[in-house]
């Protein structure tokens, strides 16, 4: 079942609560996704480090053929 941008963003918003967060349907079918986190966390991480906490933040939504996030093209940094 396709996620919603609000679950996607809810889901993220636990991991980095004071993060600027856009989601937006690449596709406009629910199923592929471009998600960009701006958090202060980042600061210092490179952008391998960056991904993986907000992949970690997405609890498995994105493993494994049952997933319920399809495709998530996904931009990190620290505010500028």
């Amino acid at each position: 079942m396709a996620m919603q941008a609000r679950e996607i963003e809810d889901l993220i918003r636990a991991a980095f609560p004071a993060a600027k967060i856009t989601i937006t349907d690449l596709a406009g079918d629910g199923n592929h996704w471009a998600a960009e986190v701006i958090d202060e966390s980042f600061r210092g991480q490179n952008r391998v480090k960056q991904q993986r906490a907000v992949y970690a933040a997405l609890k498995g939504k994105m493993d494994g053929p049952n997933g319920d996030l399809h495709a998530l093209a996904l931009t990190t940094k620290a505010p500028e």
